[in-house]
């Protein structure tokens, strides 16, 4: 007997790519439970499904920073306690990455690279686990959500947040509709979705100077002229991170999607010198999101 549940959940993370560099993502997860009926005559009670397995998955990859773990280019560093990590992405020609944070900011896949197939494999191995005996088979789907017209992956981190969106590098893939004086405009909206195509969105009031990290032996040859550094301290820890200057964009606020619908917005009407009102719906992942206007 099989049991299935559909958009279980969204997994809204980050992930490192050695061409990417840092990759916003949001993955819709379908599940499929494969076992003998209990006594309750079920696989699996719906409700727990939702609950459970639901919990499992965002507590194995959601809203962390995914480090394929077995790439040449890694290098994973832990404090004395294991709270903390430094994680060294040594990618060549000043694109390197540096992280120091919690240990609960980062899934680590063992794998050469992060994918679909290989976040699969990690979230059946942990899913498994907690599976009750009569559960003998698991299938985990998946699958981006279709988006017609322009979107971006970026990666952010919410320092006043007191849940696990203060992790300094986790992200999503975003569609983005901008309107001027109520007409769609898909050119005005391709070009933001190539300039931050994969991105890095900090807040200016969270930088710093590259010497003000915490960092590794790996990473003590970037600079502020290869690399924008950043380094708050919230609910959970102290998270610090220096990426490639190519890769990043600052603004002024806080990076939530309120304020940068708003950015966008404000941005938009003066870059298109806009004589009507501008409408901004940027995304947050997978169906929700801000609007903003100028």
């Amino acid at each position: 007997m099989q049991l299935f549940v559909n958009d279980l959940t969204v997994i809204d993370f980050s992930y490192l790519c050695a061409e990417r560099g840092i990759v916003g993502e949001s993955w819709i997860v379908d599940i499929i439970l494969d076992g003998s009926l209990n006594e309750q005559s079920m696989v699996l009670d719906f409700g727990k499904v939702k609950k459970q397995i639901k919990r499992i998955i965002d507590d194995a990859v959601d809203h962390k920073l995914a480090v394929p773990a077995d790439h040449s280019f890694t290098r994973v560093t832990h404090t004395d306690d294991d709270s903390s990590y430094w994680v060294d992405f040594l990618r060549p020609q000043e694109r390197s990455i540096h992280l120091f944070c919690p240990a609960d900011a980062f899934a680590f896949i063992d794998a050469e690279e992060v994918s679909m197939a290989s976040v699969n494999a990690y979230l059946r191995a942990v899913i498994k686990r907690e599976l009750p005996g009569n559960v003998a088979g698991l299938e985990v789907i998946l699958r981006e959500e279709h988006i017609a017209g322009a979107y971006y992956h970026y990666t952010h981190g919410l320092k006043k947040h007191d849940g696990n969106c203060q992790r300094i590098a986790h992200g999503h893939r975003s569609q983005l509709q901008v309107f001027i004086d109520n007409a769609r405009a898909p050119q005005v909206e391709e070009r933001w979705a190539r300039r931050w195509q994969d991105i890095y969105l900090g807040s200016q009031e969270d930088t710093c100077s590259v010497a003000e990290l915490k960092l590794s032996s790996a990473g003590k040859q970037v600079n502020d002229s290869s690399h924008q550094a950043y380094r708050y301290t919230a609910d959970q820890g102290l998270f610090e991170l220096a990426v490639p200057q190519g890769e990043n964009d600052l603004i002024a606020s806080d990076s939530t999607v309120e304020c940068i619908a708003d950015y966008l917005a404000q941005t938009i009407a003066l870059e298109e010198n806009a004589q009507g009102r501008v409408k901004v719906m940027a995304y947050e992942g997978v169906g929700k999101g801000a609007i903003g206007y100028a």
